[in-house]
């Protein structure tokens, strides 16, 4: 028997799981950028104030996005653990 080894299914469950993650990560960071891109257009913002809000529009995008990604695989490996 292969105890303790991963079935291909398994594998190929982790490798969807990664994928939805990664996918959902980056279009909740890009949706996140598009807000501030949005608003710095709406508000007329420009100069120094447009980069600073634009940087701070990608810094919280980037942050949102490796959180949706770190919560998506932790409650994945949670599930597997459990035998779901």
């Amino acid at each position: 028997m292969n105890m303790g080894r991963e079935s291909r299914w398994e594998k190929d469950a982790m490798t969807v799981e990664i994928v939805f993650a990664l996918v959902t990560a980056v279009v909740l960071a890009a949706a996140v950028f598009a807000v501030a891109l949005t608003l710095t257009l709406a508000f007329g913002i420009s100069g120094p104030a447009r980069k600073g809000a634009l940087a701070g529009g990608a810094l919280l995008g980037a942050t949102v996005g490796v959180w949706r990604l770190v919560r998506v695989l932790r409650r994945f490996d949670a599930q597997r653990r459990r035998g779901h």
